[in-house]
């Protein structure tokens, strides 16, 4: 019994050493869910509620009309549309890039290897902000914004290129973790390497490919810094550019409630993924997710 207290005792005393940490997060969702719920309000409120402050004063109703008149009539399809096709473009040719690179950089010793991994660490600690004008000068030179066509292309290529170092040194773990026993099976059996590493390799490491596939589309969601600058034509702009044409253009219109709901569009996305996939994201990260 002494044993039994002595041990609910430090388990008591360990966990008030945990309250400071267990007060800030608890901070930190509070203010969260605080702030989004009034957004989710003002989305279905009026623009003179929103400045009488009785967003949620719904005496007259849910507004669900703010949300069609952002869709159609403040151009949010098609920002939704187009950083839907960069994402999912960008996502899919990262993995196709990424998940050979890394790994052969895991299997595979040649002269350089140890090179592309350090020159890897080191570009993916480069800020963007370092490289954005050489990049800007050149494209521009070239004139590759000038159409539209070419001006998504390097768009996407901008996207895929500057993820390139964090997505093939995040799956390097995942794929040194696979057994080397199941390619010698496979080889004894007569399949190719490259064969072997797509059916067999690349499903065991699905934990880490999911993982970094959705960090990978939620950061190019919601980029904003490489579309201002190589955007230049409203129809290619994605929702993190939209919406700051939409605020500067609440000057003029002053429609409050319909940016609101047109901030409720872009966010959902990406809460959904969290959402749904967060038991993915989770064993991602800790290597809990089996096929």
């Amino acid at each position: 019994m002494d044993e039994n207290k002595r041990r609910r005792g430090l388990n008591i005393r360990g966990q008030l050493k945990l309250a400071p940490g267990y007060l800030v997060l608890a901070t930190w969702v509070s203010f969260t869910f605080v702030v989004l719920f009034w957004v989710v309000g003002a989305s279905l409120s009026t623009t003179g509620d929103i400045f009488r402050g009785t967003v949620f004063d719904f005496s007259t109703g849910l507004h669900f009309e703010n949300y069609s008149r952002a869709w159609i009539g403040s151009n949010v399809s098609v920002y939704f549309a187009n950083s839907l096709v960069y994402a999912v473009i960008s996502c899919v040719l990262l993995i196709a890039l990424c998940a050979p690179f890394a790994y052969v950089l895991v299997r595979h010793r040649f002269p350089g290897s140890r090179l592309l991994k350090t020159g890897l660490a080191a570009a993916s600690g480069v800020p963007i902000i370092m490289v954005i004008i050489p990049l800007y000068m050149i494209i521009a030179r070239a004139g590759l914004l000038k159409d539209e066509a070419t001006n998504r292309i390097v768009l996407i290529t901008l996207f895929v290129g500057t993820k390139v170092p964090y997505t093939t040194i995040f799956l390097q773990p995942y794929f040194d973790s696979v057994s080397r026993a199941y390619e010698e099976a496979a080889s004894i059996d007569g399949c190719h390497p490259i064969r072997a590493f797509w059916q067999i390799v690349f499903p065991m490491a699905q934990g880490g490919l999911t993982t970094v596939t959705i960090f990978n589309f939620i950061n190019i969601w919601n980029e904003y810094f490489l579309s201002l600058l190589f955007v230049n034509s409203e129809k290619l702009r994605p929702v993190a550019l939209g919406l700051f044409s939409m605020i500067n253009g609440m000057q003029l219109s002053g429609d409050w409630s319909g940016l609101f709901a047109s901030v409720m569009i872009v966010f959902a996305p990406t809460f959904l993924i969290y959402i749904c996939l967060s038991k993915y994201i989770i064993g991602g990260l800790t290597g809990g997710v089996k096929g």
